[in-house]
């Protein structure tokens, strides 16, 4: 029987493709308190320092593109013969524009809006802005960016253990196995008898976790491995 694959990626995949990291050395909470614009008391506070932020990254990925391992993925989920689970912590829409259909994100897209009102999600076509009001309800200044906050459980947890439950391997990919609950996943997979496996650009805080750790650019870890996976 074909073995099923659950792969979690996180900020170092989509780095390589120029998207500014939140928690490497240099990146974003180095250079904003992340309690001023990843929270929902910071979006209380000052919420058009909150949209600004936002619309700020939404416009930098205009000029991003994915790279070799955001397509190696989709490929994997195209060509595998068994199940592929692509769950991911990044908030851009890198694994989306190289193809990947079934992408779960775990933290939210930063492509959309969501509605504090009603809870309605929408396509983010143009800024974020207090100005602007909910296409469902009607309710103005209601929108914020669809993305998890400090202090927020992230989306479809159910959906994303039990996948995980379900697989007989676990590649994390490009995380630094500091954020939780997605850093507890390879002591999950651990105490269920799932095989591990690490693909990072350095070993990441649960490396002592993984059956196997290869460390390097993910650009040219990620195809090796699906090289590999897809070979007869």
């Amino acid at each position: 029987m074909t073995a099923s694959i659950f792969i979690l990626t996180g900020a170092g995949i989509s780095a390589e493709s120029g998207v500014e990291t939140f928690r490497d050395k240099g990146g974003l909470w180095s250079k904003v308190k992340l309690e001023d614009v990843a929270t929902p008391e910071g979006f209380s506070r000052d919420p058009e320092a909150v949209h600004a932020f936002y619309n700020a990254r939404r416009a930098s990925l205009l000029g991003v593109a994915p790279n070799p391992a955001h397509y190696a993925l989709a490929r994997l989920e195209r060509e595998y013969p068994g199940d592929v689970t692509l769950v991911t912590q990044n908030i851009d829409d890198l694994h989306e524009r190289a193809g990947s259909q079934a992408v779960i994100h775990m933290h939210g897209e930063l492509s959309l809006s969501l509605c504090v009102h009603c809870g309605a999600k929408a396509k983010a076509e143009s800024d974020l802005s207090l100005a602007l009001a909910c296409t469902a309800c009607g309710t103005a200044g209601s929108l914020r960016p669809d993305v998890v906050w400090f202090g927020e459980m992230p989306y479809r947890m159910n959906e994303i253990y039990e996948k995980l439950m379900d697989a007989d391997l676990f590649v994390s990919i490009g995380t630094s196995g500091a954020v939780y609950p997605a850093a507890g996943f390879v002591a999950e997979a651990r105490t269920a008898g799932i095989r591990s496996l690490e693909l990072n650009l350095e070993p990441s805080d649960g490396t002592f976790l993984f059956d196997e750790a290869r460390h390097g650019p993910a650009s040219k870890l990620v195809p090796a491995f699906v090289e590999a996976a897809l070979a007869p």
